[in-house]
């Protein structure tokens, strides 16, 4: 099968669209397809298969706060759209912005089906424009995704349950859902060799996740400030993004050890591994594979119950829920396991009888299941 792949969103594998993008292509060739991969990815371009389209030029106020998000995006060309669209068997969508709308209108013309992921929550596209909390925007924001890209698919891939409930209430659309984790690479699920784990001096606490206001990382800096427990316990953020200085600022003040930066998969495994404790604190969540990560390393997670996030279905139970921006309540359950480590123990015995981690080798299957049930024209519906 020859598949255009549109990639609105593409480059450095540092957030979970383009990890999942790059796990689902390299799994589709593995297995003897043909993927052409069409985006903004300027590096890419001499690899085979690529194709590279510009930027949009947004304005240098736009330009300006789109780079301080560490965001790009693709500036259609039709012509190699055409192209490449042309000599394909399907199109598959990766995020519904404007280079994936002119893949629509081009496929639809030349009778090709179509198939998309939902990556993007109508509150990681507002937050950039000041309008996270505005209902209206949100819904006029998946409105807009549906007119243009989701309701002219034969299927729709969605991470979650969650998100396919979310997407289907505020537009009606029917398409055919495909409920399929994103998967969690095998490297995550295997032990750490002692001499490999890192000798930590602290109570060591990860949260994993760009610095951006949906991730919301201040609410645990700001419980780690009010512990009991601070002087003994160190946060990592593993990560980077816009509200870094913000970040540094809080640390500082409220006397948080915290230590910042982005970690390539391999480091970040060890950090994992040889920590204490994970706490997710994002309020807007479409799946948060750096959340089961987290939980296939062997740690127990402490969960945001925002109800814009899907990953509160993760939890082992409704103790390690913690409300959103609730940093009180936060900062009594980090002491409560840091003074009871038996119970620290039991949690995470609960979390690997829980099993609530898909391992990737089985979400791809069923991915690739999709969209050879979407070429043959037989979508159906999984979930």
């Amino acid at each position: 099968m020859k598949i255009a792949y549109i990639c609105d969103v593409l480059g450095k594998a540092n957030n979970g669209t383009v990890i999942a993008t790059e796990n689902f292509v390299k799994h589709l060739r593995a297995n003897g397809h043909e993927v052409f991969i069409v985006s903004s990815d300027q590096t890419r371009k001499e690899e085979k298969d690529h194709y590279c389209v510009p930027n949009i030029n947004f304005g240098k106020f736009l330009n300006g706060v789109l780079a301080k998000n560490g965001v790009t995006l693709a500036k259609p060309d039709k012509g190699l759209l055409r192209r490449v669209i042309g000599k394909s068997d399907l199109v598959y969508i990766e995020i519904p912005f404007a280079l994936g709308k002119a893949a629509v209108k081009i496929a639809r013309e030349l009778k090709k089906p179509i198939a998309a992921s939902f990556h993007c929550q109508a509150e990681n596209l507002t937050a950039h424009l000041f309008l996270m909390d505005s209902r209206l925007a949100n819904h006029f924001t998946y409105r807009v995704f549906n007119h243009t890209v989701y309701r002219h698919c034969a299927a729709i891939h969605y991470p979650t349950a969650f998100i396919r409930d979310v997407f289907r209430r505020h537009t009606k659309n029917n398409v055919p859902a495909y409920v399929i984790s994103n998967g969690v690479n095998p490297a995550f699920f295997e032990p750490l060799k002692e001499e490999d784990r890192i000798k930590n001096d602290k109570f060591t606490i990860v949260c994993t996740g760009r610095y951006s206001d949906e991730k919301a990382q201040q609410v645990l800096l700001r419980a780690v400030g009010r512990s009991r427990n601070r002087e003994n316990v160190r946060v990592i953020l593993a990560g980077d993004g816009p509200n870094k200085n913000r970040y540094e600022r809080i640390a500082r003040k409220r006397g948080v050890d915290c230590v910042f930066g982005f970690h390539e998969q391999d480091e970040l495994i060890r950090i994992l591994k040889s920590a204490d404790l994970y706490v997710h604190t994002a309020s807007v969540e479409i799946e948060a594979i750096a959340c089961t990560e987290a939980i296939a390393s062997g740690l127990v997670a402490l969960i945001c119950d925002s109800k814009k996030s899907a990953t509160k279905a993760f939890a082992a139970d409704d103790w390690v829920k913690f409300k959103k921006n609730d940093s009180k309540t936060l900062a009594q359950k980090i002491d409560y396991l840091y003074e009871n480590r038996d119970e620290l123990a039991r949690y995470q015995k609960l979390y690997e009888a829980a099993q609530c981690v898909s391992p990737l080798d089985v979400c791809m299957e069923k991915m690739e299941d999709m969209v050879k049930r979407v070429a043959e024209g037989k979508a159906g519906e999984n979930a």
